[in-house]
């Protein structure tokens, strides 16, 4: 029964809290759960990902608070600066007055001993062209800190600037406690589509290793201006493959690897962060880019053990094919075009297995413990007319995303959305699998754990596209 005393007869609508200055509106919603923490509710609005929007204007995704009592508005942070805000001055010609998106749509986290949230801001309008939006773009692909109780900025440090590959933050930055060289940090992991590992101290937003600002590939795509430069960490290294580098690509024959090089070439070819292209005249069909928009880390994020200090990464890899196209209909300008989301050879995947893996961080020293495959060599790979014959390594499954849990003694995984109907126990400290359990269905959730009566369980959601989904509890018999 609604609480009347709580905002309208018991509701709070929040398109009107919002209060959006332009006409034109288009939908926004919330894809994670709110953040409750004492008092307040934050709530991290959501706008469509991955689509090329009909008008460079849009709604803009400002995170706001609610106090949980009464749904009066605590403060709102305009991720979109307004005029006169800090970072208005980097939306070139007045842009940030009708861009939109730039919203939060993976899980906020929250610091109760600082009093700080962590808000993981996504792409503006619109994901692969910013010709309406030239300039750096704060704070959209940022980490940004604010006050819990009344939203003030305390510091944000931007992952990508004027973002033109959906290269926005997908997963929950992770706040852990580690030691480098023998001195103790309050830090904050942010995992990224581009397989890196941000490591930035949650207190001052520094990096906890240094951060090169380095040259990146220019547009040639009219109206775009690409930013000269894109941060990339010196500890850890990449977790994924990136750019185009040839000795990635698939090499199980010579005769794969001679097409895979050959239909490589038939694209815009870089290091990460090459922009998207035209199809042109001389034979590209637009730009490779690596990891795609839908490789290295998404929502999934990963998983810290305290102990150790080893911090889990599932990702998987995975070219994109990503075009732009002049779109006269449209007042972007530019639209996207056509392309593809993952590179074949024969039907094989066009890099080096593994396909998906689970990648083991140690935290203390930025550097990786271990890689292991995440799920088997799939049939289509095994059982390939032209690898007769051949004995693969296990190359991972094909597109998969573990669902991870850290326990005091294992590393609990399932292989996510479209995975086998498993879930695996490794050892933490060489990712060796140590039990396999058969479950009902595709994990679709994160893992949980929780106590009764001094039994441990592990529970989760499975499901499939044709079954209902089901809630699923483990335990080890006693």
């Amino acid at each position: 029964m609604p609480v009347p005393s709580f905002g309208v007869n018991g509701a709070v609508d929040l398109m009107k809290e919002l209060n959006v200055e332009f006409d034109h509106v288009t939908r926004i919603g919330n894809s994670s759960p709110p953040m409750v923490y004492g008092n307040t509710v934050i709530i991290p609005p959501a706008l469509e990902e991955g689509f090329t929007p009909p008008s460079m204007k849009n709604t803009p995704g400002y995170v706001m608070a609610f106090d949980a009592r009464s749904g009066r508005q605590k403060w709102v942070f305009h991720s979109v600066p307004k005029p006169g805000e800090f970072g208005a001055e980097t939306w070139e010609s007045g842009s940030n007055q009708y861009t939109g998106n730039t919203g939060v749509w993976a899980p906020i986290s929250v610091d109760p001993e600082l009093g700080y949230a962590y808000l993981p801001v996504e792409t503006p309008t619109n994901d692969y062209y910013g010709g309406h939006r030239l300039g750096s773009n704060l704070f959209a692909n940022s980490v940004v800190c604010v006050d819990l109780e009344t939203g003030k900025r305390i510091w944000h440090y931007q992952i990508t600037h004027h973002d033109i590959w959906n290269y926005d933050l997908s997963t929950a930055p992770a706040l852990v406690d580690m030691t480098v060289d023998g001195r103790p940090v309050k830090a904050l992991v942010q995992t990224s589509k581009q397989g890196y590992a941000y490591v930035l101290d949650r207190v001052t937003g520094q990096p906890v290793w240094p951060f090169e600002e380095r040259p990146a590939p220019a547009s040639d795509v009219p109206g775009e201006r690409a930013w000269p430069t894109q941060p990339h960490p010196t500890k850890p290294p990449p977790y994924e493959y990136q750019g185009y580098v040839e000795n990635d690509l698939l090499d199980f024959t010579p005769e794969l690897r001679a097409e895979a090089i050959k239909i490589a070439k038939q694209y815009r070819l870089g290091p990460v962060f090459t922009p998207p292209s035209e199809i042109t005249p001389d034979g590209t069909k637009g730009t490779w880019y690596n990891p795609g928009g839908t490789g290295g880390s998404l929502w999934q994020g990963g998983g810290f053990d305290p102990e150790t200090n080893y911090f889990y990464i599932p990702s998987k890899a995975g070219p994109g094919i990503i075009t732009v196209r002049n779109d006269p209909k449209s007042d972007l300008r530019f639209s996207r075009g056509p392309g593809g989301a993952i590179l074949s050879v024969q039907g094989l995947p066009i890099l080096k297995p593994p396909y998906s893996r689970i990648t083991a961080l140690d935290l203390n020293k930025g550097e990786f413990a271990w890689v292991v495959p995440l799920g088997m060599t799939p049939e289509r790979v095994s059982q390939h007319p032209a690898l007769k014959d051949k004995n693969l390594p296990n190359t991972g499954g094909i597109n998969l995303h573990a669902t991870l849990l850290v326990t005091k003694t294992l590393l609990i995984a399932g292989e996510g959305w479209g995975g086998a109907r498993v879930v695996r126990a490794y050892d933490k400290k060489t990712g060796a699998v140590v039990a396999e359990v058969g479950i009902p269905g595709m994990m679709g959730s994160m893992p949980m754990t929780y106590m009764v009566n001094g039994k441990q369980y592990i529970a989760f959601t499975v499901g499939t596209p044709t079954e209902a989904a089901e809630v699923v509890a483990l335990a080890l018999e006693k």
